[in-house]
């Protein structure tokens, strides 16, 4: 294998008695791992969590798309709605994943932030304060971070929640977990976004707003360049 170009893996993530489904980014010389928990109804293949992603990549970063779900999972919460709606579970999950990230040999240590979409910004604010360590920022795009209930206090990683203007009950509740995080946090109203970020150039801004937050949160030396700017 080529050490000098970025491999992209299919890979299969052991959470308890499960695997689960990543696709895995791995540049040469990983300057930080940056994982990815979908929202609600969606998976690994979300093309919104794929465009934030490449944007990580081309500044460096690797990344780990998943399903918090198995396919079996996937069709039964498409008729019910209830497992997206299962912090705990999907935590744990994020957990198993945050945990396999670590004991893999390229990464040395290096340092993990977690993007969370809509119910997977609970699940990924719980994992942060279940794994503090390793797990140095978080950011929630369109998310629900109230889902993390009281773990909010304990989570020390610095926290960026992204909500479009256009979204005012989302962002009342982004603006009530705000107060209850203890950690470094910022909170970004995109004017003029939907909950989806579907506008024109509205994505782009959430991928460049989380690109620059895990540079300077993540720490990775020589780390720095966010596109874009400068």
């Amino acid at each position: 294998m080529d050490d000098s170009v970025a491999r992209e893996d299919a890979v299969r993530i052991p959470a308890g008695a499960i695997e689960l489904d990543g696709d895995l980014h791995l540049p040469p010389h990983p300057l930080g791992m940056v994982v990815f928990a979908h929202g609600s109804g969606s998976s690994r293949h979300s093309p919104r969590n794929r465009q934030v992603a490449a944007v990580l990549q081309q500044a460096g970063a690797a990344t780990l798309l998943m399903d918090l779900l198995t396919p079996e999972e996937e069709q039964a919460d498409l008729r019910t709605g209830h497992l997206r709606f299962d912090i705990g579970l999907l935590a744990r999950r994020l957990v198993a994943a945050v945990d396999w990230v670590a004991g893999q040999p390229w990464d040395a240590g290096a340092a993990i932030g977690l993007f969370g979409a809509s119910t997977g910004a609970g699940a990924a604010l719980v994992a942060a304060a279940t794994r503090p360590e390793p797990v140095r920022a978080v950011v929630s795009r369109g998310g629900r971070p109230d889902l993390a209930g009281q773990a909010l206090e304990r989570v020390r990683a610095p926290t960026l929640l992204i909500v479009g203007g256009d979204d005012p009950t989302v962002v009342e509740l982004n603006r009530d977990a705000l107060g209850g995080l203890r950690a470094e946090k910022r909170l970004v109203v995109v004017p003029g976004a939907s909950h989806l970020f579907e506008e024109p150039g509205k994505l782009a801004e959430v991928a460049r707003l989380a690109t620059a937050w895990f540079v300077e949160h993540l720490g990775a030396p020589g780390w720095r360049r966010v596109p874009g700017e400068g």
